[in-house]
């Protein structure tokens, strides 16, 4: 089976989640860094993992004000 690069960094990401996660938040930050993934791109995929019901989102993980 062929995925997307979209569909691999997607991949990527939910494992990283899994693995990092438990019951805290995660920040996109920490997840871009751990697997080189640029925060950018990763933003965009994790918008539509939150439309899709995937992931749900914590407001300013990680983000310094």
């Amino acid at each position: 089976m062929k995925l997307s690069t979209k569909g691999r960094y997607g991949l990527r990401a939910l494992i990283d989640l899994a693995q990092n996660g438990g019951e805290q938040p995660v920040s996109i930050t920490s997840i871009s860094t751990r697997q080189d993934i640029s925060e950018r791109y990763l933003e965009q995929l994790m918008s539509m993992l939150k439309k899709a019901g995937i992931v749900r989102s914590a407001s300013r993980i990680g983000r310094q004000s």
